[in-house]
């Protein structure tokens, strides 16, 4: 097939068009992108800060929570010798996937923030931060995703959450005839599979926690 003149010049034209149109539409989204990273950053940092500081906070005087401790969160790698050792020993519904330290303000060391996504949710994974101090008390935990069944297990949030506040760190259990010592956790009314999913990741936390504070794995 021959191409005359004029058709290879509308090819020519057609082609830097279409050239120029695709290298405009690349500046802007870089531009665009170097435009709004930082402050996007800033604000995933921020967000980030402010779960930390959630699993740290106590209930005051109004019955609100409020923050008692100024603290500065650092991530710190997780330790994938201790998760090797959680599967070993059957922690296998739940991993831990980020750790914090959480320091007060003249530096030293008042707890980890850890990060923790259960995978035997009803609707699907679970993910959530806890707050675990030097002193061995798990302080709370802060849902940051869970997609269960509206009026059921997202209910989590109002039933489930406060129940691991200013907890002595121990094995928790799910028990459905109300709780009546310390390591007993209230299930969900109808949503059994959601209050074990939490409940199996916070104990994964906490004993990820109890390998960290003894020297971890080497």
């Amino acid at each position: 097939m021959i191409i005359s003149k004029e058709e290879l010049i509308k090819i020519l034209k057609d082609t830097l068009v279409i050239f120029c149109i695709t290298l405009a539409a690349g500046l802007g989204l870089g531009f665009v992108y170097e435009l709004t990273k930082n402050p996007i950053a800033k604000q995933e940092a921020q967000a980030q800060a402010d779960a930390c500081n959630e699993v740290f906070k106590e209930v005051g005087k109004s019955g609100e929570l409020e923050t008692v401790e100024t603290l500065t969160f650092n991530p710190i790698e997780v330790n994938d010798a201790i998760s090797r050792k959680l599967k070993n020993e059957g922690y296998e519904v739940a991993y831990v996937d980020s750790v914090y330290e959480a320091k007060k303000s003249d530096g030293t060391l008042y707890g980890y923030v850890i990060g923790v996504t259960s995978t035997s949710g009803y609707g699907g994974n679970i993910t959530f931060y806890m707050g675990i101090t030097t002193e061995n008390m798990l302080k709370g935990i802060s849902i940051l995703s869970i997609s269960e069944t509206p009026g059921l297990g997202m209910n989590a949030e109002n039933v489930l959450v406060p129940q691991f506040r200013n907890k002595k760190l121990e094995e928790f259990k799910v028990v459905k005839t109300g709780a009546v010592s310390s390591d007993e956790i209230d299930a969900i009314t109808s949503a059994t599979i959601t209050s074990n999913a939490v409940t199996n990741g916070v104990n994964t936390g906490v004993r990820y926690y109890n390998i960290l504070s003894e020297g971890g794995m080497e």
